[in-house]
């Protein structure tokens, strides 16, 4: 017996412990009724495929410091109404429309079925667990206390540099405030490039969790195979994970 790979696995939040994927489509929903009443609600998938895509980079840009929260916000929500035929927000637009959207978001935040037996596995080994997200510590803190997942600290966000993954600065510093070294530590996250790759060019255990059907962008195999040389473990949830560490 070898014991654990790691001494602490970092959690990416959304869509890896998080069902954002459900939020959005039951928030764009709300969004699409008030703001699209002309567009049928066969063609809702369409609007949260769009959403999730940000073909823009909007969000990117974001998590570079490169534009604030309420621009980037915005811009998104007016390519969404180009796309698909709804007015152009100004700010007291967008904010009404944000209104709409967060309170259908919130009310949707629940945990993946494999989340919270994961995480209570890890802790019970004696593994340290904590959350690296790209989005606010505060907001994703009380995420994850709705989605029941409120033992899962958030120790560092975009707003604790004023930037997020994939910069190294990030993961490091998640490190230091779980108390495990890089090489002694997996990062758990569903996006192949910004999580898993970027974890392992900072020294981590990259885990990426690409679940059936869920992807947000098409992944071309060769990318793949090349995350895999590199050193990215793959998964198709999370409750392949235990057994991955050495659990």
């Amino acid at each position: 017996m070898t014991g654990p790979l790691v001494d602490g696995v970092l959690f990416d939040i959304d869509d890896t412990l998080v069902d954002t994927q459900q939020a959005f489509a039951a928030a764009l929903a709300d969004v699409a009724r008030r703001y699209l009443p002309h567009l049928d609600e066969q063609r809702h998938p369409e609007v949260l495929t769009t959403w999730r895509a940000d073909v823009g980079g909007h969000y990117r840009a974001y998590t570079r410091g490169e534009v604030g929260y309420l621009e980037q916000r915005m811009a998104r929500a007016n390519a969404l109404h180009s796309e698909f035929g709804g007015p152009l927000l100004d700010e007291d637009g967008y904010r009404e429309w944000n209104a709409v959207f967060e309170q259908g978001f919130a009310r949707a935040w629940a945990a993946h079925p494999d989340a919270v037996p994961v995480v209570e596995r890890l802790l019970a080994a004696g593994l340290a667990v904590g959350a690296l997200t790209n989005a606010a510590v505060a907001y994703q803190t009380t995420k994850l206390a709705r989605a029941g997942l409120a033992h899962v600290p958030v120790l560092v966000g975009v707003d604790t540099f004023g930037v997020g993954k994939p910069d190294p600065r990030v993961f490091t510093e998640a490190c230091r405030l779980l108390g495990t070294a890089p090489e002694r530590t997996a990062y758990v996250g569903d996006e192949l490039d910004i999580d898993a790759r970027a974890a392992v060019a900072v020294g981590l255990l990259g885990v990426w969790v690409d679940r059936p059907g869920g992807r947000r962008t098409e992944i071309p195999d060769a990318d793949v195979a090349a995350a895999r040389d590199a050193g990215v473990r793959v998964v198709a949830s999370l409750g392949e994970l235990p057994a991955l560490l050495g659990l």
